[in-house]
């Protein structure tokens, strides 16, 4: 059983989805640290100052009563908070990577095309008394004189 499963993940398509799960996850924290402090801090300034990543509405107060200057203050004094903002910040991740796994796909699809280019057409044929190879058109053949159909 042990073989087995030596085999199994030394098999080549599980060390490639093993390698392509690490640079996914990569990726993923980079997309993160794009939207979170490339894209919306200008998306914040643009609809007033608004900082995405503070955006919660309280379902329970905390240890003190409100308001809660942020999100981190609200988690500190142990108000149960839903966090809207934070996700907004995760579903702009996703549109991102979903953006760019759909460019790969297509142009990895794109470079099968080029590389799936039909045959020529065979300008050569067998003669079917000596079997060597002539002309397509001809209708004798040059080695042995037999004509062709």
């Amino acid at each position: 059983m042990l073989k087995e499963f030596k085999e199994f993940a030394i098999h080549g398509s599980v060390m490639d989805m093993a390698i392509g799960i690490i640079i996914g996850s990569a990726f993923g924290s980079i997309v993160s640290s794009l939207v979170n402090d490339i894209i919306m801090p200008p998306i914040g300034i643009i609809l007033s100052g608004v900082d995405f990543s503070n955006l919660f509405i309280v379902l329970k107060e905390g240890t003190s009563p409100k308001p809660y200057v942020s999100l981190s203050a609200a988690q500190d004094i142990g108000a149960v908070t839903m966090n809207y903002g934070l996700f907004l910040n995760t579903i702009i991740s996703f549109i991102i990577v979903a953006f760019v796994v759909f460019l790969l796909i297509r142009s990895i699809n794109r470079l099968r095309i080029k590389d799936e280019n039909p045959p020529a057409e065979p300008n050569t044929k067998e003669c079917s008394f000596c079997y060597t190879e002539i002309p397509i058109k001809a209708v004798r053949c040059p080695h042995c004189t037999s004509n062709l159909e």
